[in-house]
């Protein structure tokens, strides 16, 4: 099969590299050093689902028509690198793994003709250097659309689970709020330059992340959201983690360390900061705070994430752990 794939960085690029690998017709898009390798000696990834490299077509842009299209940009990047694109995505089906809230509206918007699908990869992935991704946990995708109509994400996720473990979910948006509270497992790397699971293993840094989780399953539950089970993650245990005092939710971050094994995980938006590109703070912790804002609830603790996270970006000097804690402490919470 022809498949395009808009953003060949960690996630984008694993993607690529297992569909090649499977067999499909690839092409990706990508720049500078990236696209230069690719180009001459393929994409190479190691890691969790193996090693390989496979030759496909790479340019700035699509240059063809393609039967499936996969934006994997970051989620500032998505609806900017859909128009550059728009000759080769306009009636294609189209589907957007990214970050946060805003996937399905942000590839309407930019491209309205095209069957959009929604993807969310809970696989760890890191861009080690240009043509190399490697995978530090291997992990499903899931896939969805925002109406009733799911035959687009049911055809997605027969091609993509060809190459890597795909499922259709009927229920999208409480899937994204689910991978939303799993993502809070990136703020704190990027703020104190740590790994996930350095990160977990402090005891001080593991209870704010928790807090953060806590917090945006709060913030999910007043918005109405029925949060879809993703890595074991149900509705039911989601809701009794929030109502679970902070000492005790701390299993929930641990148990999400043990299964990312011991490769160090930066997170994506730790990798983002060190290659001095925008994160995606504000499509994560960010929009815990605006949905909060939405029904008229605190969420400080994802505010203080999103405000740490832009004084790494902008300064370039990461906070040690007693200044993260200290924050954290003056914050007004009821644990």
């Amino acid at each position: 099969m022809r498949i395009g794939i808009i953003g060949a960085g960690a996630v984008g690029g694993a993607i690529a590299a297992l569909l090649a690998r499977a067999g499909n017709d690839v092409e990706v898009t990508a720049r500078g050093a990236h696209l230069q390798s690719i180009r001459e000696s393929g994409l190479t990834v190691t890691g969790a689902w193996g090693e390989s490299t496979s030759r496909m077509r790479a340019a700035a842009t699509l240059t063809r028509v393609n039967e499936l299209v996969i934006v994997a940009t970051k989620a500032h990047d998505a609806e900017a690198a859909l128009r550059d694109n728009i000759k080769y995505v306009r009636n294609i089906p189209v589907v957007i793994f990214q970050n946060g809230l805003d996937s399905l509206d942000t590839a309407l918007r930019a491209s309205p003709r095209s069957d959009v699908i929604g993807g969310l990869a809970t696989f760890a992935s890191s861009f080690l250097s240009p043509g190399l991704i490697h995978i530090t946990a291997a992990g499903p995708s899931y896939v969805g659309v925002a109406g009733e109509n799911d035959v687009p994400a049911r055809y997605a996720a027969h091609i993509l689970n060809s190459a890597m473990p795909t499922f259709a979910v009927p229920n999208f948006r409480g899937a994204q709020w689910t991978k939303l509270v799993i993502n809070q497992v990136n703020a704190l790397p990027a703020i104190t330059g740590r790994s996930v699971q350095s990160v977990i293993r402090n005891a001080a840094l593991r209870r704010v992340m928790t807090a953060s989780m806590r917090e945006t399953v709060h913030i999910g539950i007043a918005n109405g959201i029925h949060f879809e089970t993703l890595q074991g993650l149900s509705h039911r245990r989601l809701r009794a983690f929030a109502r679970s005092p902070l000492w005790l939710g701390q299993l929930l971050p641990l148990q999400m360390s043990a299964r990312m094994g011991r490769t160090p995980n930066p997170g994506s938006t730790l990798q983002s900061i060190r290659r001095g590109q925008p994160s995606e703070v504000d499509a994560l912790n960010g929009a815990v705070v605006r949905s909060a804002i939405e029904v008229n609830q605190p969420a400080v603790v994802n505010d203080l994430m999103v405000e740490l996270v832009r004084a790494v970006e902008e300064t370039g000097t990461f906070f040690s752990v007693e200044d993260v804690a200290a924050r954290f402490a003056a914050l007004p919470r009821d644990d």
